[in-house]
């Protein structure tokens, strides 16, 4: 694989017009299909083959609008006033008449018919109900709605807007992620000392996020790509552009500045940590792909999407980079005298860096190092025990939104369940299927955990009707989860009168929940799986596996616990925004282990490539630690703090989706890079010693040999008086 980099990238280097030329003309073309032929992101959940899902799709064609989206307008009256009052009826009645015209509005249902009135007569809603889903639901038909609202406060009269009108949509770039993209830079400038060196590599990045983004929205009249998915997308896309540019442009200059021609040096320097790219890469897009196989068609997209990103990343390191050092030319090397100059002087001396006293320093006392870290992160995963999941509602919305507002008014006034009803489609077996509703609505009646249950609906199929249950508890409750259970149980239990399944929006969200619940454990096999083998082969050693993959373990599960800390038990959840503590976005855990296993093995194989090189030239394992690390340490170091600033820098969005995410997958790169990879990993190592590097000759014969440190590159070639390539 290193040979084939090598001369990707000096062929690269030699024909960077027409490279540059092709990527330029890639995004133009792309820019252009989205302008023409762009869709809108899908931000549906569906969960095929559940109760939930099945019993969705019926209702679809036989009662449309009980799957339809709906809003809800919300009136409270003044303090000790009555929302009956005559002068509050005339505004609502023409609330109501208008929300009845509004766009793609089929129904405003009055608050006396529907029973909408509080019990203490101080709050009244009017239910908006549209044809279509949520996502069909035009941003113009909802302000027309929150006009509505708006107009009828008077006299007092307060009013808000909610219902499942709301939901995360659209690409979010704002002065949080800008910020986050310009201290990337900043690091970049400290860590090359110079402005070429990060501007190429901000450049090499931005054009292949740009190519990655615009690719996945010109899919989206094809593919059901959601919001959250083209975020993701872009968080992975940014960060590890950024990083796999500064990985190949450091080598490079370590290079040229030792005096190696600048066409073969980036020709080395893709070869060697290009190698470790395509490596690290890889293993991103293999575990993002392998979202797939859990069957959430959202999941699905989110990771072919991110995988997507990821690999256009990886292309543009290993083509446009070369490419762009080309035009650079010999003006890339550090400058004579300069600090970068004297750093990589120092480097290649063997001089003392903040590097090698680091490592000197945790590999001192090796075994306190490892249990010290070790025990703070294992206490540190201890909340992750209690981890709950769940998909976020308006109650997750940030307060002082009308659709915050309007979901704690009738959560309050009315119940929590109100926000969450649950609907049971009955099928006969005899009979109406409105009489079959009523009898299961009467069994229902006496079950732990319901407020109320409202009288069947009929459909169009007469065999069928609908029965509301309206829960004691909110949305994202244990106990609505349970109730869930039982009214399954219950109906199990009058199969020769009827077939009930329960459906609904909180139904299938609870079924999406419990699906990735139980997907977790199996795919973090797989990943650790993945891991051992990938590590054996490259590394040939059975240690270095084992430990890469419970340091792992240990930088998702601090992560997780510190997720649950923070949005679950809401500690500190002020400093970051949180507006609502509660259960964790329901797919957050499986993408952490995704994307951080990719990352983790991407820091794991430039930090400890260097150590085995070492090992290999001279056979002392504490040596090697410290002399194999003293290059690598300061280029993991600013490459995990661009990634870090990157997804810190989508923490403050308002979405309830985005903001965990962007917040585990900080933390986790911040305690894999600095806690394992660069403390634990060297502890032990130099606590191992040789064993550390021991692999059963059997094995070693068999395992394929895909030479990610570059080492053919520096074999001489052929040739009797040839002479041997520059050491990298």
């Amino acid at each position: 694989m290193a040979v084939l980099l090598h001369r990707l990238g000096r062929s690269a280097y030699k024909y960077r017009s027409l490279v540059l030329s092709l990527w330029l003309g890639v995004l133009a073309a792309l820019v252009t299909c989205v302008a023409v032929f762009g869709g809108t992101t899908d931000d549906r959940f569906s969960v095929p083959g559940t109760e939930s899902q099945r019993a969705l799709d019926d209702l679809r064609t036989t009662l449309p609008e009980a799957v339809g989206a709906n809003a809800q307008i919300v009136f409270s009256a003044p303090e000790g006033r009555k929302i009956t009052a005559s002068r509050y009826g005339e505004a609502i009645a023409e609330a109501t008449a208008a929300a009845q015209k509004a766009p793609q509005v089929s129904a405003a249902i009055d608050p006396v018919t529907s029973g909408s009135i509080s019990a203490d007569g101080s709050t009244a809603v009017v239910q908006v109900l549209y044809p279509v889903e949520y996502v069909d639901v035009d941003a113009s038909s909802v302000d027309a709605i929150e006009d509505i609202a708006g107009k009828a406060e008077r006299d007092g009269l307060q009013t808000s807007v909610g219902g499942t009108v709301y939901a995360s949509s659209g690409i979010h770039i704002g002065p949080s992620e800008i910020i986050g993209v310009g201290v990337a830079v900043i690091v970049l400038v400290v860590t090359f000392g110079s402005l070429l060196a990060a501007g190429m590599s901000l450049a090499s990045a931005l054009v292949g996020v740009g190519v990655g983004l615009t690719g996945l929205l010109a899919v989206t009249p094809l593919l059901g790509v959601s919001s959250t998915a083209l975020t993701l997308a872009l968080m992975l896309g940014l960060a590890v552009g950024i990083d796999y540019v500064l990985f190949i442009l450091a080598r490079h200059r370590q290079q040229l500045a030792r005096g190696v021609d600048p066409q073969e040096s980036i020709a080395l320097a893709v070869g060697t940590a290009g190698s470790a790219v395509v490596f690290a890469g890889g293993t991103v897009i293999i575990a993002l792909a392998a979202l797939s196989v859990i069957g959430i068609p959202f999941l699905t997209t989110m990771g072919l999407g991110s995988a997507g990103a990821v690999l256009i990343a990886v292309l543009a390191a290993i083509t446009l980079t070369p490419a762009l050092a080309g035009f650079a030319g010999a003006r890339l090397a550090p400058r004579p005298g300069s600090r970068a100059a004297r750093r990589a002087a120092d480097a290649e001396r063997g001089g003392p860096t903040m590097g090698t006293r680091w490592i000197r320093t945790v590999i001192q006392k090796p075994l306190v190092t490892i249990l010290v870290v070790a025990g703070v992160l294992a206490a540190m995963a201890l909340p992750a025990a209690g981890l709950r999941l769940a998909l976020p509602d308006n109650g997750s919305a940030p307060t002082g939104s009308t659709e915050r507002t309007a979901y704690d008014i009738v959560s309050d006034k009315f119940g929590p369940g109100f926000n969450g009803p649950l609907l049971v489609l009955v099928d006969a077996q005899r009979g109406s299927g409105v009489e079959a509703g009523t009898e299961v609505a009467q069994r229902l009646h006496g079950l732990k955990g319901v407020t109320a249950v409202l009288p069947p609906e009929p459909t169009r199929d007469p065999a069928r009707s609908v029965v509301q249950v309206i829960p004691a508890s909110g949305p994202d409750s244990a106990e609505t989860d349970r109730l869930v259970r039982d009214i399954r149980e219950a109906a199990s239990g009058m199969e020769k009168t009827a077939d009930a399944s329960v459906t609904g929006t909180t139904a299938v969200a609870n079924d999406l929940s419990n699906r990735l619940s139980d997907s977790l454990l199996p795919f973090v096999s797989i990943v650790i799986g993945l891991s051992l083998v990938l590590l054996t082969v490259v590394f040939r050693s059975l240690l270095i596996p084992l430990k890469a993959a419970l340091g792992f373990l240990l930088s998702v599960g601090a992560s997780l616990g510190a997720v649950v800390t923070v949005f679950q038990w809401g500690w500190l959840a002020d400093l970051i925004g949180v507006s609502h503590s509660g259960p964790v976005v329901s797919f957050l855990p499986i993408i952490l282990v995704g994307v951080l296993f990719g990352l983790a093995m991407d820091y794991e194989v430039f930090l400890v490539s260097g150590i085995r090189e070492e090992w290999v030239h001279t056979g002392q394992a504490r040596r090697s630690v410290v002399a194999g690390a003293r290059h690598s340490v300061r280029v993991v170091t600013a490459a995990a703090l661009i990634m870090f600033t990157v997804f810190a820098g989508f923490v403050p969005l308002d979405d309830a989706l985005v903001k965990p995410i962007a917040f585990a997958l900080a933390i986790g790169v911040a305690i894999d890079a600095f806690a394992v990879r660069m403390t634990l990993v060297p502890a032990v190592l130099a606590l191992a010693g040789r064993y550390a590097w021991w692999l059963p000759k059997e094995l070693d014969r068999l395992l394929p040999d895909l030479d990610v440190e570059g080492t053919s590159l520096r074999k001489p070639p052929a040739g009797k008086h040839a002479k041997p390539r520059q050491l990298v």
